[in-house]
């Protein structure tokens, strides 16, 4: 099982967790973080974009000249794509882009995500998280004493701190999120993870069969 140290706010170290090995110690799959990553980008997508065709443009079809004799290039509709105001070739249109995973590719993916920050020590234990006041200056100490610098990082909660989201707030690399909300994407696209022991308990609680 593998074996975390615990630290303070201060990044001193307070102690010692062993980790359930089924969660944090499965073997890394890289295929399959990446479809769940990529289905997960994917079901961001709105896919709402839409613009008019040839046919959709208000107007009438009528040919603006005649074919031949007047020295310009002959033209069928000011409808056209070359027009000004005129249809677009191959317009996009409203689709869905979402793609299904089914649930035990999602938890596979976690567990094989996360063993393999536990495993290159990308992931730190904190004893408890909190700031008196929600201020930046407060949450800037924690991030200088565990030199996190503009590397984008990840607090992991067990429940919601007003004080600790507003006093991210306006720090663009670092992100706030929960033990019950956490994805395969949230780990991924973030350098480490610092997750509190109380994040950890429900992280357990809920990838454990």
């Amino acid at each position: 099982m593998p074996k975390v140290k615990v630290y303070n706010t201060k990044a001193e170290i307070v102690g010692q967790i062993t980790l359930s090995d089924e969660v944090f110690g499965c073997e890394y799959n890289e295929p399959l973080i990446h479809q769940v990553v990529v289905a997960f980008n994917n079901n961001q997508r709105q896919g709402t974009k839409s613009t008019l065709l040839r046919s959709e443009v208000r107007g009438h079809a009528k040919k603006p000249w005649k074919q031949k004799g007047t020295g310009r290039a002959r033209q069928g509709s000011t409808k056209s794509a070359q027009w000004k105001g005129g249809g677009i070739i191959f317009a996009p249109k409203p689709r869905d882009f979402s793609q299904k995973i089914n649930k035990s590719m999602k938890v596979s993916a976690f567990k094989s995500a996360i063993s393999a920050k536990v495993a290159d020590n990308e992931v730190f234990i904190l004893e408890n998280l909190s700031v008196e006041q929600p201020k930046t200056k407060l949450f800037n100490e924690i991030l200088n004493s565990f030199e996190v610098g503009s590397k984008n990082v990840m607090f992991v909660l067990s429940e919601k701190d007003e004080n600790i989201i507003r006093a991210v707030a306006n720090i663009p690399n670092v992100h706030i999120t929960y033990a019950d909300v956490l994805g395969t994407y949230n780990i991924v696209s973030n350098t480490k993870l610092y997750i509190t022991k109380d994040a950890i308990n429900k992280i357990e609680e809920a990838y454990k069969q």
